[in-house]
C-alpha cells in the first residue's frame, strides 16, 4: 500500500540545476532513512546520498559539495537538490526509503526511477 514517487526530472544544460522530489504515500506509520540512488547506462546503481530521521545526511564523494538532500516530514518527502550539473550526471534516479506501515511492517520501497538527462 505504500508507494513512492519521483518528480521533477528532466533535460538541463550543464552548469545548471534541477530538484528532484520523492513523495511516499498510503498506510505509512513512520519513515527513517531516506535515499537516493542513481543509475547511468551501462553502470551499476550507486548510491548519491542518504538523510537520516534526524535529517543528518551522507554523499558520495562525485556529487559532495554540489547535491544537497532534505526531507519534509509532514508531506513524507525527500528533495534533492542538484547543482552545477555535469553530463556525467546523467542518469535515472531513484528514490528509497525505510518505512514502517500502520500494521508495523517494515521494508524498504523504491520509486520507480526518473530521468535527468545533462546535455547542451
Amino acid at each position: 500500500q505504500v508507494q513512492l514517487v519521483e518528480s521533477g526530472g528532466g533535460l538541463v544544460q550543464p552548469g545548471g540545476s534541477l530538484r528532484l522530489s520523492c513523495a511516499a504515500s498510503g498506510s505509512i506509520f513512520s519513515i527513517n532513512a531516506m535515499r537516493w540512488h542513481r543509475q547511468a547506462p551501462g553502470k551499476q546503481r550507486e548510491l548519491v546520498g542518504t538523510i537520516t530521521s534526524r535529517g543528518d545526511t551522507n554523499y558520495a564523494d562525485s556529487v559532495r559539495g554540489r547535491f544537497t538532500i532534505s526531507r519534509d516530514n509532514a508531506k513524507n518527502t525527500v528533495y534533492l537538490q542538484m547543482n552545477t550539473l555535469s553530463p556525467e550526471d546523467t542518469a535515472v534516479y531513484y528514490c528509497n526509503a525505510d518505512i514502517y506501515s500502520k500494521r508495523n511492517l517494515f521494508s524498504q520501497y523504491w520509486g520507480q526511477g526518473i530521468q535527468v538527462t545533462v546535455s547542451s
